[in-house]
């Protein structure tokens, strides 16, 4: 890898600065640049992404910067990865958008992503208490204003208003938490602090925990504080909705990565049955609550929370094996995620609507479409051989060692039921007559965007193993670092 020694203490955020001067540099772009010449800006963007991207790999940014505040190892560089390359598909989908209905605020949508990501990316290594709110603050603003860009479409914006007072809650339940954490160690530094709490174990540990849990909760769209999940997926613009439904969730597990399992998971230990409560009733409700949905955004909004719940299973183990599974189940869900909103993107491109009859006889109007489609959903129901099949797979096993038995029982069952209304779209798209014989033409931008999906789905559901030894380097980097 290539040294960044004039960086000082800074070259672990190598990454991180590339993708700020790239923000600033669209920004600047986006002063100079005339009306009719935005569309240059995406270009720009995916540059910026690929060059932060490329950066993950060749540049090394382990190590400590910023006093300790923030650590750059494997797991910090793992997530950037799943975060930029999230954007990136997000960047590529929504190109074709941007350039027909914002002409002229093209480049602030540009320059709100890449803000929020750099929220992300330093999320990824934060080692301190302050930096972990003022990360998930960064991340968190953007989006408030990107889920509600059409702000003449009152359902936007109603979406938009409704995840910022969600998101103003949770921000303010996380500090309240961590303002007990931080009063009872007397630190902001989170090895320490858990390490106090390893020693001393009090009621207030126990708040403080819980109400940081609560918090992240809210970010993460679990049971029973997902209510903003399936109003802002219906209403916002959908490649933003497939960027939302991933990567600052991704990110809101890094950041309890990082907090639970500090100091041998101390804790983790304290707060325990929280999290496998968590667990239990958002594996229940979500997949309840997405079996009546008509439409596709917010059924795949409450599959979203039946995911999330699979991702605190995984969370709950307390052991490297669980802490693989979970950055595994991450990237598996990334590509899967992303990919089935952008073909919904896609054929709402193409005069569809939301609805789930909207993809009635797709089979007939796009094969590509619908073969697609048809694996994302089965990666999503978790069916051999597909990413979705190991990455449930490799969690039911880590929940089983770690003890929790009836919780990998429960979530087997409850994938019987996400397998029922995955595939009442499956059967519109195959088994049903198409509204009209015309053909859908896939946008090249879009159709990339989807085909590298494609690629990864399949790619690690035939072959897991590089991926599987890639989270459990991330995983055994972070616990020994």
């Amino acid at each position: 890898m290539i040294a960044l020694d004039f960086l000082g203490n800074l070259a672990p955020l190598a990454v991180d600065l590339i993708l700020v001067i790239g923000a600033l540099s669209i920004l600047v772009s986006d002063i100079i640049l005339p009306a009719g010449e935005k569309r240059i800006l995406g270009y720009g963007t995916l540059a910026v992404l690929t060059a932060a991207l490329v950066g993950c790999f060749v540049l090394d940014i382990d190590g400590v910067a910023i006093s300790g505040a923030y650590v750059g190892d494997g797991m910090s560089r793992f997530l950037k990865v799943l975060f930029i390359v999230g954007a990136y598909l997000s960047v590529l989908g929504t190109q074709h958008q941007l350039k027909q209905d914002s002409t002229r605020r093209q480049g602030e949508y540009f320059e709100l992503l890449l803000f929020s990501l750099v929220g992300m990316t330093l999320l990824a290594g934060t080692r301190d208490l302050i930096l972990l709110v003022v990360c998930f603050e960064l991340m968190g603003i953007p989006l408030y204003v990107l889920a509600g860009w059409r702000s003449k479409d009152k359902l936007a914006v109603e979406g938009a208003l409704k995840f910022f007072m969600v998101g103003a809650v949770s921000s303010v339940t996380i500090l309240f938490g961590l303002s007990f954490l931080y009063g009872l160690s007397g630190t902001t530094n989170i090895p320490e602090m858990a390490a106090w709490v390893g020693v001393h174990r009090s009621a207030g540990v126990l708040v403080g925990g819980a109400l940081a849990l609560a918090g992240m909760g809210f970010k993460l769209g679990v049971f029973p504080f997902h209510m903003w999940v399936p109003d802002t997926y219906e209403s916002a613009d959908t490649p933003l909705v497939a960027y939302l439904s991933v990567a600052p969730k991704a990110a809101g597990l890094g950041a309890l990565i990082q907090l639970l399992y500090a100091a041998d998971g101390a804790l983790l230990k304290e707060v325990s049955v929280v999290l496998i409560i968590l667990a239990t009733v958002t594996l229940i409700a979500g997949n309840l609550l997405a079996l009546n949905q008509s439409n596709i955004k917010r059924l795949l909004g409450y599959s979203g929370v039946a995911h999330m719940g699979f991702l605190l299973m995984a969370l709950s183990c307390g052991n490297v094996r669980g802490l693989q599974m979970l950055l595994f189940y991450l990237a598996a869900y990334l590509f899967t995620n992303i990919g089935t909103f952008l073909v919904v993107h896609t054929v709402q491109q193409a005069g569809g609507d939301d609805t789930v009859d909207s993809f009635s006889g797709l089979g007939r109007r796009s094969g590509w479409l619908s073969f697609a489609m048809l694996l994302f959903l089965l990666s999503l129901a978790g069916i051999p051989f597909v990413a979705g099949f190991w990455a449930k797979l490799y969690i039911f096993l880590a929940a089983w060692e770690a003890g929790l038995g009836w919780l990998v029982v429960l979530g087997a069952a409850l994938s019987v039921v996400g397998l029922y209304y995955y595939l009442q779209i499956a059967r519109a798209i195959f088994m049903t007559e198409p509204p009209t014989d015309e053909r859908i033409q896939v946008e090249w931008h879009t159709n990339l965007a989807i085909g590298i999906c494609l690629a990864f789905v399949m790619g690690m559901g035939l072959m897991p193993r590089p991926f599987v030894e890639a989270a459990e380097l991330a995983a055994r980097a972070f616990l020994q670092g």
